[in-house]
């Protein structure tokens, strides 16, 4: 298997964790109701919270998926009738006929793809797809919350703290300081209606979260094309399972942040 299918197994199986942590696909305080709804899930990848929301709502809802590529996305004789995917970069101007037509735009995940002088021009693009009045609920791990948790004074965290290290050391999206501040952006862009929801994964998801954590650290350094890295993690990945087996697993607090655009 390729790198590339090893990132769309772990966004499939990562979706269906963050479900559980938060216990929703659109958070409380965004109204649903309405069954002419437009929305769009920008970096939408393998679709799945497309699909999963679809089953949720009525079929005259409106489902858009965003994103630069579609490789990830099943055929579209297999997604839902209400759904349309659209190339879309949020780094780049916004189509005329995609300005202020969504009441509710979502996105997450993307910690490890905007550096810390993406977030302005990402945010601005954001609040120029919704209509008035819409909202933008936003998913990211406080990747400084990391830590390591284990099931006991006694067990052996070492190999999992240097893999950290080497990873971050070696790619800087391993330490962005945005993620924090999403409510503190969101305010600065003018949207109301600001909530943050913070969950700590309950003490059953801790490890397959884990787990996807893991494979994050293999497919960066393939993907970076550092024989270095790549063989630095290969070295210590046999200890960092043994580890992990016995009791101890990277842990990060989650966040989920919603606004709305004033009227």
């Amino acid at each position: 298997m390729t790198a590339d299918n090893f990132l769309m197994d772990r966004a499939n199986l990562q979706h269906y964790l963050l479900r559980e942590t938060h216990g929703y696909l659109v958070h409380p305080s965004i109204p649903t109701d309405n069954p002419n709804l437009r929305i769009a899930d920008v970096g939408t990848g393998t679709v799945i919270w497309l699909t999963d929301l679809a089953r949720q709502l009525p079929s005259t809802v409106s489902l858009d998926g965003l994103d630069i590529s579609f490789e990830a996305a099943p055929p579209k004789e297999w997604l839902p009738q209400n759904m349309t995917l659209r190339k879309f970069d949020l780094m780049s101007d916004v189509p005329e006929d995609l300005t202020g037509v969504y009441d509710i735009v979502h996105v997450r995940l993307f910690s490890f793809i905007l550096k810390n002088e993406h977030i302005k021009t990402a945010m601005d693009n954001l609040v120029k797809l919704l209509r008035p009045g819409g909202y933008i609920q936003w998913s990211e791990p406080d990747i400084p919350s990391w830590r390591i948790r284990t099931t006991g004074p006694d067990k052996k965290t070492e190999a999992l703290t240097k893999l950290m290290n080497i990873s971050q050391r070696r790619d800087e999206r391993f330490k962005p300081t945005w993620t924090a501040r999403l409510p503190e952006i969101f305010l600065e862009q003018g949207l109301s209606s600001v909530e943050t929801d913070v969950k700590d994964p309950s003490l059953d998801l801790i490890m397959p979260l884990h787990e996807c954590n893991l494979l994050l650290h293999e497919i960066l350094a393939r993907k970076a094309q550092s024989a270095e890295w790549a063989e630095s993690i290969k070295e210590i990945l046999p200890e960092v399972l043994r580890e992990t087996r016995e009791g101890a697993a990277y842990d990060f607090t989650r966040v989920v942040v919603v606004g709305q655009k004033p009227l």
